[in-house]
């Protein structure tokens, strides 16, 4: 926040996911809030913001609420202040005064804030994913910075600010200017304080009250990579089955990766 309000742009988009893999989302909350009044940022809903929503809702069963305590945790946080990301929008498509250059922004892609665009995506997967008749896709989603161009429509993956996953530890946001009659883009990538940001995990009781699960967001974090997926390939279904518990699942799955 200190460089973009540095650097003074015209418009910052928050492209979602603000809300529910960390220790203080509420206080996150509130300051997009501050900023969004005071210098009309705007927000796209991710789908985080989504599941977060969803979770209003009790859980169907013991073992489904313990899958999603870190969630029914950040609600607790949040209070009736979750209803702020309720009617945020999925899509924002902008251009500059004076240009025909449209640029398209989202968290996901067209298919769905779930549904990211990846370097790992074959253009053969991508029909439906990327809008028609934009000049630039701006996504998100994946964690994972990410550029090229489909069908002539340049992409940017901004990655993520708060945890990456492409074991770089930096923050990520991108930067859009138009010049030379085309928009211009870059990846920005920020060192922080993550002493004080791990102490954030333990003190606020994300870890302690957050359930297993909150253990591989952690982790996640810490190694600026993916590990959900992969816990979900090994372990979901034993855990389901009732084979393991969740807890064991998650302590075995740290164990192996390290």
């Amino acid at each position: 926040m200190e460089e973009i309000l540095a650097w003074q742009p015209d418009l910052c988009i928050l492209n979602g996911d603000l809300i529910n893999r960390g220790p203080l989302s509420l206080d996150c909350l509130e300051l997009f809030e501050e900023q969004r009044q005071a210098h009309q940022w705007l927000p796209l809903k991710g789908n985080h913001e989504e599941y977060v929503l969803d979770c209003q809702q009790p859980a169907p069963n013991a073992l489904e609420a313990e899958m999603r305590q870190f969630t029914d945790w950040t609600l607790a946080q949040l209070g009736e202040k979750a209803e702020w990301v309720r009617h945020w929008p999925d899509h924002l498509t902008l251009h500059a005064p004076g240009s025909d250059q449209w640029v398209h922004v989202t968290h996901g892609s067209m298919i769905g804030n779930r549904i990211g665009i990846s370097a790992k995506i074959a253009d053969e997967d991508m029909p439906g994913r990327v809008p028609e008749d934009v000049d630039l896709l701006v996504t998100a989603h994946t964690h994972k910075v990410h550029e090229r161009v489909y069908r002539q429509t340049p992409i940017l993956n901004i990655g993520s600010v708060g945890s990456p996953f492409d074991r770089d530890v930096r923050a990520s946001y991108g930067r859009l200017s138009y010049s030379n009659d085309r928009w211009q883009t870059e990846i920005r990538r920020l060192d922080y304080d993550r002493q004080r940001a791990e102490q954030d995990f333990h003190d606020s009781g994300f870890l302690d009250q957050g359930g297993p699960l909150a253990q591989v967001i952690f982790a996640e974090w810490k190694r600026a990579d993916l590990l959900m997926p992969f816990w979900k390939q090994a372990f979901l279904q034993p855990v389901r089955s009732g084979a393991i518990s969740l807890q064991r699942s998650v302590d075995l799955f740290l164990a192996q990766v390290g």
